[in-house]
């Protein structure tokens, strides 16, 4: 029993004088009014990107295939063709200058009909394009608050990282002159 109380007295005087340590009796902490909160900022620039996607449309020319031939113009330019010949040709001529109408006039009614503007196909096409752009953007960042206060009639500021509210623990010392 005498070991027992032994220990906790000696663990007490222990922390009495952990509680101690630094304190030689000439310090001691008090509060001090505050009289001005005052934060500050640092104006950064926190530039950033900003993207859209836009949908552009147009009218794209549809490549035709073999089977959506179209023989309409061969045969219109043919027939064509071969009256002009045969207008023009004379005599024995008159047979070939039809018959080489005839061909030219295929050639270019079979050209006009599947490759010209005018018979050409166009269908509606949609694509997405994404734009980006680098956009600059300021804001003030809090940095910290300057403090001013009040102890025993004497003003004092300090640059703090967190607003203290009202009051504000001082450590004050005591040394003789």
């Amino acid at each position: 029993m005498k070991t027992l109380q032994s220990l906790v007295a000696v663990s007490l005087l222990g922390l009495a004088c952990a509680a101690n340590a630094g304190n030689d009796g000439r310090s001691y902490t008090d509060w001090a009014r505050v009289t001005g909160v005052t934060p500050h900022y640092e104006r950064v620039n926190a530039s950033r990107r900003e993207c859209h996607t836009e949908i552009i449309g147009a009218h794209a020319p549809v490549q035709r295939r073999d089977d959506d031939r179209s023989f309409g113009g061969a045969v219109i330019g043919g027939i064509a063709g071969g009256i002009v010949g045969n207008q023009v040709g004379r005599g024995d001529g008159r047979t070939a200058a039809t018959a080489v109408g005839a061909v030219v006039g295929a050639i270019v009614g079979d050209r006009i009909d599947n490759n010209g503007y005018r018979n050409a196909r166009y269908e509606p096409s949609h694509r997405e394009v994404q734009r980006c752009r680098d956009v600059d953007h300021r804001e003030d960042r809090l940095t910290g608050y300057q403090v001013d206060y009040e102890y025993h009639g004497r003003r004092y500021s300090r640059f703090m990282s967190e607003d203290p509210g009202r009051r504000i623990p001082v450590r004050v010392s005591v040394n003789p002159a």
